[in-house]
């Protein structure tokens, strides 16, 4: 069964040539598409298969994001915290630690749901999430993953593993990861950051990922607390101290932010071939700094730290930030933004395949072509473009709607999820 793109603009992603043409599109997970003259007869479609008039518009691999927290989603509009943070770690203190503990797996299926309609709606069809929900965490993986696959996403989750909020917390989170990824779904073995990860459970956590053959996913020197904390506790550096627990060795690793890193722990990550995320829009928002991760590692990716859903502004941001900080180039921007299917394709994940597209309505006043198109990239194309969106093979955003899920219906119900996290919020902090 094959969806038909008739007379396409196809982009590809990796060489930026065009062609006009039409596309045979496959479904499945790890299927891909091939070149047409033209598409059948619509008398001679099979059951099942349709066509989809691509004329004046783009047609390009779908996007994906290298670290999002969809948990994060019922955050918007919420109330004013009780205390108004004054550094890094009061900010985790009174918003997201305060927030995380009044999950139910609810909210987290509401919050799942919600921001993968966002994230399709985006031309995002790729999310690798780090979780948190301390007193909501048994199943709450497995209810991410059915909310994605219900909207027809791809997805490479895990939970956020800490010792923050004692034994029995930080136990349940070891077990949910290991009843998740024994169930056969993908994912990595996440932790928060070393500041809140013990010597056992920095153990604990490497043990696991070696089991599944997968990697840790961890926030990385995001503010200097985590190195002064690791310092004081340790007698290390935060990236010294992953490399003498062996968290290096797994090649599946992403570290999230890595801002205040040393000299030589930037060469301990690029001897290790370990991922570095950037999420350069959250930095700024909490105000941590900025990194030079040119000078890291090539293995970076782009993510969105859930402040959002939309990688192609990920990717501006990200480019307007670098300007000052290392020269950043449109070419290194747009090989951040694309690091994510590589990390795929290396790791063998499961649902990036060739047939993940996304149809622009791109309505430049200027000519795109080969040569200029990264010129587009970063100064034209963005979210109001994306029109259609294919995820392994099938339609899940057409004409700007989604087609698996009742948007409205998600949207309401979420609403009234996020009055019910607010009101336990507010309980909880009296």
């Amino acid at each position: 069964m094959a969806l038909y793109l008739k007379d396409a603009t196809f982009v590809d992603w990796q060489n930026f040539q065009m062609k006009k043409t039409c596309l045979a599109v496959e479904a499945g997970p790890d299927a891909g598409f091939s070149f047409l003259e033209k598409v059948p007869p619509r008398d001679k479609l099979k059951a099942g298969e349709r066509i989809l008039d691509c004329a004046g518009k783009l047609v390009t691999k779908s996007f994906g994001c290298g670290h999002h927290h969809i948990y994060s989603t019922l955050a918007r509009g919420m109330p004013a915290p009780q205390k108004s943070p004054v550094n890094f770690v009061e900010i985790l203190t009174y918003i997201w630690w305060h927030l995380d503990k009044c999950l139910d797996l609810e909210m987290i299926e509401a919050s799942a749901l919600a921001s993968a309609i966002y994230c399709a709606k985006n031309g995002v069809t790729l999310i690798v999430d780090h979780h948190a929900s301390p007193f909501a965490i048994k199943d709450s993986l497995s209810t991410i993953a059915k909310a994605f696959d219900r909207v027809g996403l791809s997805h490479l989750l895990c939970y956020e593993i800490s010792d923050r909020d004692g034994e029995a917390v930080r136990d349940a989170g070891l077990a949910e990861t290991d009843a998740f990824l024994s169930a056969g779904y993908q994912g990595h073995v996440g932790l928060h950051a070393s500041f809140t990860v013990g010597d056992e459970l920095l153990k604990s956590a490497i043990a696991l990922a070696k089991k599944h053959n997968t990697g840790i996913h961890m926030h990385i020197a995001e503010d200097l607390a985590d190195q002064e904390q690791t310092m004081a506790r340790y007698g290390v550096r935060v990236v010294e101290r992953l490399k003498q627990a062996g968290t290096l060795d797994l090649k599946k690793s992403i570290l999230s932010h890595c801002i205040h890193l040393s000299e030589g722990e930037k060469e301990l990550i690029r001897k290790s071939g370990a991922w570095v995320a950037q999420n350069a829009e959250s930095n700024q928002n909490n105000n941590v700094g900025l990194a030079s991760y040119k000078s890291i590692t090539g293995n970076v990716v782009l993510g969105t730290d859930g402040m959002h859903s939309d990688m192609l502004r990920s990717a501006k941001a990200a480019f307007l930030v670098g300007q000052a900080t290392e020269g950043t180039g449109f070419d290194e921007i747009y090989t951040r933004f694309r690091n994510v299917h590589r990390y795929a394709r290396e790791f063998g994940l499961r649902g990036d395949g060739d047939n993940n597209l996304v149809l622009l309505d791109y309505d430049s006043p200027t000519e795109v072509t080969s040569d200029n198109f990264l010129g587009h990239f970063v100064f034209g194309i963005d979210s109001r473009h994306v029109t259609t969106v294919i995820c392994k093979g099938a339609v899940i955003v057409e004409e700007g709607r989604v087609t698996t899920v009742d948007e409205t219906e998600v949207l309401a119900h979420a609403r009234e999820m996020g009055k019910k996290l607010w009101a336990a919020m507010k309980r909880r902090a009296q």
